[in-house]
């Protein structure tokens, strides 16, 4: 259960989910810090919530960066890995440079937040970890191959290392939201500079979205917010937590679609072992 006298560290917590999760944890009373690259919009927020809340810049790709802001941070019990930005753009599009840049910020961001708050963790036998990944995981959608494949990479990571600290008094959730009301599609969303004419009707189809999703979202972030904290407050947190009708739906449309495809392929799939 979260207490009092627990502290909780939310990375990209200036604006969006990160923001509203961060605002309901301190209403929980909780010590909460405030973290993002552009640290005055993470100290406004922090000066907002008021008391018990701390602005910290902190960029994740830099491990400089986040053993200054731990140390800053103190121990910590809730630690919220949601920093990130979308990336859209044909596979073929894609700059590898930019991809790197993508992976350094999904991944290897939350694995340094990861590393740095667990030995303390440890030592306390108790602690939340939650990683925000995507309903993008399920539906790789074209033209978002890439973001899909960091926050698959999230995901494969927090179920093995969930079984690892489960011993230990630490849960791990991951979270697939769906479409929420944030600026994800709007300052959070880059895309690819290379454009191919071949993918104007798959992946360039879903650049288009950019101008005609964003504030359209149906969901709210202050409730997502609420909902996650509800979940790690709980006496068994989730492994895999879905936030959204619209990811539920797409999870089980999904769901549903892949085991129609075993069934196709099963005799196929049985096929392989050695004769006996």
């Amino acid at each position: 259960m979260v207490d009092t006298a627990r502290s909780a560290l939310v990375t990209g917590a200036n604006r969006g989910l990160g923001r509203a999760i961060a605002r309901r944890l301190h209403e929980l009373g909780l010590r909460v810090v405030v973290a993002a690259r552009d640290g005055r919009s993470a100290w406004d927020v922090a000066e907002e919530l008021g008391d018990g809340a701390t602005g910290v810049e902190l960029d994740v790709t830099d491990d400089e960066s986040v053993r200054r802001a731990h140390k800053l941070t103190g121990p910590v019990d809730v630690l919220v890995n949601n920093a990130g930005y979308g990336y859209r753009g044909a596979i073929e599009e894609g700059d590898d440079a930019d991809v790197r840049t993508l992976f350094e910020t999904h991944f290897f961001g939350t694995i340094a937040m990861i590393k740095a708050v667990l030995p303390g963790m440890r030592a306390r036998r108790s602690g939340a970890i939650v990683n925000l990944s995507s309903i993008g995981v399920q539906l790789t959608p074209v033209g978002s191959g890439y973001y899909s494949a960091a926050k698959a990479a999230i995901e494969g990571m927090s179920g093995a290392l969930r079984g690892e600290l489960a011993p230990l008094g630490i849960s791990v959730t991951a979270v697939e939201p769906g479409a929420f009301r944030t600026d994800f599609a709007g300052r959070s969303l880059t895309q690819s500079t290379t454009i191919i004419d071949d993918y104007a009707t798959t992946a360039g189809q879903r650049r288009i979205e950019t101008d005609t999703m964003h504030g359209n979202q149906q969901g709210d972030p202050a409730k997502a917010g609420a909902a996650i904290i509800a979940a790690v407050e709980s006496s068994e947190p989730p492994g895999f937590l879905l936030l959204g009708p619209d990811a539920l739906a797409a999870y089980r449309y999904i769901a549903d679609s892949r085991a129609a495809e075993i069934a196709k392929w099963e005799q196929l799939s049985a096929g392989t072992n050695f004769d006996s």
